[in-house]
C-alpha cells in the first residue's frame, strides 16, 4: 500500500480528486487585520508562477510545484495568499495586526515591490480592514472621511456576526475599500466572509470584462441585422433563377460575417455569465440584513452590476437570434431555388423528349429514303449484271429479270435496316 493510503484498485486520479475539495481553503483571520487583494490578468501559467518561486526563493521558503492552483506562505509575518484561476492570478496578503490609524495596506516593504511586479495588468486592487466591535463606533462623519466619493453601502452579514461598508470606488492609492466590523466571528468565519467579499469584487470586475466588447459588437450586429432585414424582404418579392443565387451568396456572406462576430464574442460572453452568477451566489452567502439608512450591497449590485451583465446576455441573444433567421433565411432561398432548378430541369427534358421525338420522325423518314437509296443502288448493280449476261433461250427477258428483282431487293434492304436499328436500339 503506498504511503496515502492507496493501493492497486484505486483509480489513477483518485487522489486528485479528491483533494480537488481542499484546493482553495480560506484564511484564518483574526481581528484586527489589514488585507489587500489584487487580480491580475495572466494569460501564461508561467510568468505568474515563475513570479511566485521568485517571492519564495527571497524568502527561503521551499518552492511550490507547477500543478497546484494555491499556495499559502508566511512572509514578513503576513499571510499571503496566491491563486490561479483561469483568466487571472489573485494575490491576497492579510496582515493580522492593528496597524495605524488610516493604515490600509497590508503590504510589507518587501511585499509591496513583489506586487508592484506582478506580471498582466491589474483587473481588481482591494484593502479590507477587519475592526473589532470594540473600536469606536463609526457615524455618518466618520464613514464619510473613510469612502467620500460615492454612495456609501452597508449591511449587517453572517446573520449578525458583522457589518460591512464599501461604495465600490476607486481610492486616490487606486484601490476600493472595505470596513468590516468583527460583532462575533470566528477566526474561521472571519475568513469565509472576507473571501466571499473579495470573490464579489474580483467577479463583479471580472464578468464586467464583456460590456465593453457589448458596446463594441452592438453597432456591428445591428448593420448584420438590418442586412438581413433587405435579403428576406427582397426574397418575399422573389425572382428569377440567377437573383435567387445572388440573394444566397448575399446570404453566406452575411452567415460567415456572423460567424465571426459570435466566435470573437462567445468565450467572453460565457465567461461574464459565469462570473455574475458566481457573484450573486457570494452576495446570497454573505446573508445580508438591512442597516437602516444604508442600501445593502445585494441591492446596489442588482441595480447597477445586473443591467451590464444583461446588456452582454442581450447582444449573445441577438447573436444566437441573427444565425437562427440565417439558417431559416437560407432554408428559404435553397428551397426556391431547388425548385425552380427542378422546373428548368422539367423544362429541358421536356425539350430534349420533343427533340427526341422529331429525330425519331427524322430518323424514320431518312430510313425509308435510304431503303429506296439502297435498292436504287442495288438495282443498278443487279441490272449490270443481268445486261452482262449472254442471250440464253428459256431465260426471260433481261428487262423482266431487271423488275422481278426490284420488290426483292427493296423488302431485304428494309428487312436489313429494320434489323439494324433494333441491334442499335438493344445495344447489341
Amino acid at each position: 500500500m503506498a504511503p496515502d493510503g492507496r493501493d492497486g484498485r484505486d483509480h489513477p486520479q483518485r487522489t486528485q480528486l479528491n483533494d480537488e475539495l481542499h484546493a482553495r481553503p480560506h484564511m484564518r483571520i483574526t481581528t484586527p487585520a489589514r488585507i489587500t487583494h489584487l487580480a491580475h490578468l495572466t494569460g501564461e501559467l508561467g510568468a505568474d508562477h515563475a513570479h511566485l518561486l521568485a517571492l519564495c526563493r527571497d524568502v527561503g521558503l521551499p518552492l511550490p510545484g507547477l500543478e497546484l492552483r494555491q499556495v499559502q506562505l508566511l512572509v514578513d509575518g503576513r499571510t499571503v495568499k496566491w491563486e490561479r484561476h483561469t483568466e487571472f492570478t489573485a494575490v491576497t496578503i492579510a496582515d493580522m495586526a492593528p496597524g495605524e490609524a488610516g493604515d490600509w495596506s497590508a503590504l510589507s516593504p518587501r511585499l509591496a515591490d513583489w506586487t508592484s511586479r506582478l506580471p498582466g495588468p491589474r483587473l481588481v486592487a482591494c484593502h479590507l480592514r477587519l475592526e473589532p466591535d470594540g473600536d469606536p463606533h463609526h457615524t455618518p462623519d466618520s464613514l464619510s472621511a473613510i469612502f467620500p466619493r460615492g454612495e456609501l453601502l452597508g449591511s449587517e452579514v453572517a446573520g449578525g456576526e458583522a457589518l460591512v461598508w464599501t461604495d465600490f470606488h476607486l481610492g486616490s492609492d487606486g484601490h476600493t475599500r472595505i470596513l468590516v466590523r468583527d460583532k462575533a466571528l470566528s477566526a474561521s468565519h472571519a475568513g469565509r466572509v472576507i473571501q466571499r467579499l473579495l470573490e464579489i469584487e474580483t467577479y463583479r470586475m471580472t464578468a464586467l470584462l464583456g460590456l465593453p466588447l457589448a458596446r463594441e459588437a452592438g453597432p456591428e450586429l445591428a448593420s448584420l441585422e438590418q442586412r438581413l432585414e433587405g435579403i428576406v424582404a427582397r426574397t418575399a418579392l422573389g425572382g428569377n433563377l440567377a437573383e435567387e443565387h445572388g440573394l444566397l451568396d448575399a446570404l453566406t456572406r452575411l452567415a460567415a460575417e456572423a460567424e465571426a462576430l459570435s466566435v470573437r464574442c462567445r468565450y467572453r460572453f460565457g465567461a461574464t455569465t459565469a462570473y455574475a452568477e458566481l457573484v450573486e451566489r457570494r452576495v446570497e452567502e454573505l446573508r445580508e440584513e438591512r442597516i437602516p439608512g444604508l442600501q445593502r450591497l445585494g441591492v446596489f449590485l442588482e441595480r447597477r452590476f445586473r443591467p451590464a451583465v444583461r446588456t452582454c446576455e442581450a447582444v449573445a441573444r441577438r447573436q444566437g437570434e441573427l444565425a437562427a433567421g440565417i439558417s431559416r433565411a437560407s432554408s428559404l432561398l435553397r428551397t426556391r431555388v431547388d425548385v425552380q432548378r427542378a422546373e428548368q430541369n422539367a423544362e429541358i427534358l421536356k425539350s430534349l423528349e420533343h427533340r427526341a421525338r422529331t429525330q425519331l420522325r427524322i430518323q424514320e423518314a431518312v430510313e425509308g429514303l435510304s431503303v429506296f437509296a439502297i435498292s436504287y443502288y442495288l438495282l443498278g448493280l443487279v441490272k449490270y449484271v443481268v445486261d452482262g449476261l449472254p442471250t440464253i433461250g428459256g431465260l426471260p427477258p433481261k428487262a423482266l429479270m431487271t423488275g422481278i428483282a426490284v420488290p426483292t431487293i427493296v423488302a431485304a434492304v428494309w428487312v436489313g435496316i429494320r434489323r439494324l436499328r433494333r441491334a442499335v436500339s438493344s445495344g447489341k
